[in-house]
């Protein structure tokens, strides 16, 4: 698959950076220099698998481009800023981005980003199951072979982290799960001690199963980590 991303930085210099070592691993790219223009790209006729999105831009910023983005699509968001902050790092996660990294950052680790969740989001078998090998939780099913999660057939709007740590958990239900084994088993990356991603993608998670279950359905097991019973 010909994965097309969208760079959004108002640091032209930056922006063409990115651009030259994605487009060295293979990937299309398109520019956009500001929120706005971000959008626009956004509503082409040519499709886009993932976002590279700067936080502070002119017009529209970063994170308001995300939430926009949100609303309609659940496609993989890297967000990239100079706030390196738990809290405007906590603040981005929330918004809706997948992943997010500080400015100024090495391009070689951006790429391996970028890498990791487009083959979480698009990850997909040669051959689907002749049988329904679906993973069950009362309501909830969960189809790793479509990348779908749905609650008595309606789906439930995932980005590919949330779905990950999703079919974690309820893949193995009643194991705890510490952060760092879920950041491990889902991002395929090594796990720091300050990192508050997982929490934040848990949080966003519940928030999205109560809404269509009347169940937060993730426990937390409080010094351990988290898991789904069943």
């Amino acid at each position: 698959m010909n994965y097309r991303i969208l760079i959004v930085d108002d640091d032209r210099e930056i922006a063409g950076l990115i651009e030259i070592y994605l487009r060295n691993d293979g990937y299309d790219t398109v520019l956009a220099y500001d929120g706005e223009e971000a959008l626009r790209a956004l509503e082409g006729d040519e499709p886009v698998h993932l976002v590279v999105l700067d936080v502070m831009m002119p017009k529209m910023d970063g994170l308001t481009v995300c939430r926009r983005i949100r609303e309609e699509k659940h496609l993989p968001i890297l967000m990239v800023s100079a706030k390196a902050e738990d809290m405007d790092k906590i603040l981005g996660l929330m918004t809706g981005a997948d992943d997010y990294m500080v400015k100024p950052f090495n391009p070689l680790e951006l790429s391996a980003r970028v890498k990791s969740l487009l083959r979480r989001a698009y990850r997909m078998p040669a051959e689907a199951p002749a049988a329904d090998d679906a993973i069950r939780v009362g309501a909830l099913r969960i189809d790793k072979t479509t990348h779908r999660a749905e609650v008595d057939g309606k789906p439930l709007h995932l980005t590919s982290t949330e779905f990950g740590i999703l079919h974690l958990l309820a893949s193995n239900r009643g194991r705890v799960f510490s952060a760092e084994d879920i950041f491990q088993q889902v991002w395929k990356e090594k796990y720091f001690d300050s990192n508050n991603t997982v929490m934040v993608h848990i949080s966003h998670l519940r928030d999205k199963l109560e809404q269509e279950t009347g169940d937060k359905m993730i426990a937390t097991v409080w010094g351990v980590g988290y898991k789904i019973d069943g």
